[in-house]
């Protein structure tokens, strides 16, 4: 098989790979009364070292700035997060989980966990590590 229809096939396959672990995933936050958006913004907001601003999550997630009002103003309705007064620039809004909001980002790891146990349940354990290396190493935040 020639390389271009080898590279075809693997896009492919990654794609459908991805839409079906999105469809476990947003199917699980749905149950947790989440949007997909919402689910979004609060892993990346789990995932951060330091609450960051409104500017910053809108970078994180790859949307623009506006985006990210009505999901934070969503995610502080429910109690997940509020919005703090950033200490050092008191124009800017730093976005902090609150407990719950850091127990929802569990559920929503565990969610995502059990996704992917079930995706790759065909595999080995050293084959989904393989795959685990391989992917890391294509990946542009983890390549460095």
């Amino acid at each position: 098989m020639d390389a271009g229809g080898e590279e075809e096939r693997l896009g492919g396959l990654f794609l459908r790979l991805a839409k079906s672990a999105h469809v476990l995933q947003r199917r699980g936050a749905g149950d947790l009364g989440l949007t997909p958006a919402q689910a979004r913004a609060l892993s990346v907001l789990g995932r951060c070292e330091t609450p960051p601003r409104m500017a910053e999550l809108a970078e994180l997630l790859h949307v623009v700035p506006r985006a990210v009002t009505p999901i934070v103003d969503a995610l502080e309705d429910v109690g997940l997060l509020r919005r703090e007064v950033d200490p050092g620039n008191r124009r800017s809004t730093l976005l902090e989980l609150t407990g719950e909001g850091r127990k929802m980002c569990k559920r929503l790891a565990d969610i995502r966990a059990r996704a992917a146990a079930q995706l790759f349940s065909p595999l080995t354990a050293e084959q989904r590590q393989t795959l685990l290396e391989l992917l890391e190493k294509v990946d542009p935040a983890t390549t460095g």
